[in-house]
């Protein structure tokens, strides 16, 4: 079985889509084809020195920074790789790598981190905040849309990372999704020995993370640290906004990440995340979660046991879910146990399971077919 890899691109710190591409290449070690790629920002990591085959994109003016401006490029840059010599074809997509082209004695199968929020869900805010004209950008998004929709009839099936990713999935390209939840890496996130009396939230300070919310909430609770980690387009504007008793930390390592999460008595959460790895490897470190009930977080948080959820994205609810949540008590290792279900072996398990079953029942078909 000759395989291919398609994954969007890696051209930013290794984050949930990559986890979920490491997991899948160390089952099917194939080559990978991605739109661009930086191999600075690879370097150290799993993917460096492994066969990677990149677009046009990837020489193209201010690409590996700015590489969202070449959006209305990506369907024909996908379309352009020659994946034919292959039998099986894998696709980690968020936005575009779905969209590659197959013959009919090929296999497809997509895992989808999500159907491109940008393009559907903040395809206003989201561009406006960018900079680029909304005149412009609706446009090349109407035209990417059109494309998307109808590239999503070249992938035989897909799975989807969450439920709730499987309903838009369902909703936006009239499919059905088979939902493996994606890998969390329990075995570097563990639990510490010690708590400090302070909360984290993590995550890239752009608006519909909606940090804001968060630090005005401890705004309103002075006797209450919080410790933001995170940077993005957002962070001058929060930083402004923040009391004596919020603390920033813009770039941190993985294990200065760790050691924060271990630390904290809870983890806050305020974003409608398609799944959300965050939360998750805060309740790996037996960190319980303040959570929104919103998005890929009602599959992952269990109140009473790993945390609590807050209903409305606003000041007012946050603020009474953290003192709920200090009414409570969360065994630590009752946490860790509901984060270890979420494991990079559970995900590479039932991964491998459904790529081989579809594959024997796709050879079997071909089989009857060629009998005629």
């Amino acid at each position: 079985m000759r395989s291919a890899l398609v994954h969007d691109w890696l051209v930013s710190p290794i984050g949930g889509s990559e986890n979920c591409l490491q997991a899948i290449h160390e089952i099917y070690p194939s080559p990978i084809y991605t739109l661009l790629q930086s191999q600075k920002k690879l370097k150290g990591s799993y993917f460096e020195g492994k066969e990677m085959i990149s677009s046009f994109i990837q020489k193209l003016p201010w690409a590996k920074k700015k590489y969202r401006a070449y959006l209305p490029l990506f369907p024909y840059a996908v379309e352009r790789f020659d994946l034919s010599s292959y039998d099986l074809i894998l696709s980690s997509s968020h936005c575009a790598a779905k969209g590659v082209l197959s013959h009919a004695d090929q296999l497809h199968l997509c895992y989808c981190h999500t159907p491109a929020r940008y393009a559907w869900d903040f395809t206003h805010d989201y561009f406006r905040k960018e900079g680029y004209g909304k005149d412009v950008a609706q446009f090349f998004l109407h035209s990417f849309r059109t494309w998307d929709v109808q590239s999503s009839n070249r992938v035989d099936e897909f799975m989807a990372n969450s439920h709730y990713v499987a309903k838009r999935i369902k909703k936006i390209y009239r499919r059905d999704a088979h939902v493996i939840y994606p890998p969390v890496d329990t075995s570097f996130f563990q639990p510490g020995k010690n708590k400090s009396d302070y909360y984290v939230t993590a995550s890239r300070l752009v608006p519909y993370k909606r940090v804001d919310l968060i630090v005005e909430a401890f705004n309103l609770m002075p006797d209450k640290r919080l410790l933001v980690i995170g940077f993005g387009p957002e962070e001058n504007y929060i930083r402004k906004r923040a009391k004596k008793n919020i603390e920033f930390l813009a770039h941190q390592t993985k294990e200065e990440l760790r050691l924060a999460l271990q630390q904290a008595k809870g983890f806050v959460f305020a974003a409608v995340e398609d799944f959300g790895i965050a939360p998750l490897e805060a309740m790996a470190c037996a960190t319980p979660v303040i959570g929104l009930n919103r998005g890929g977080l009602r599959e992952t948080l269990k109140p009473h046991i790993s945390g609590v959820f807050f209903e409305e994205q606003s000041v007012h609810s946050i603020k009474d879910a953290i003192f709920r949540f200090e009414k409570q008590e969360f065994d630590p290792e009752s946490v860790r146990r509901h984060a270890e279900t979420f494991s990079k072996e559970r995900f590479q398990t039932e991964f491998q399971q459904f790529v081989e079953s579809r594959y024997a029942a796709f050879q079997k078909r071909r089989s009857c077919t060629l009998s005629y």
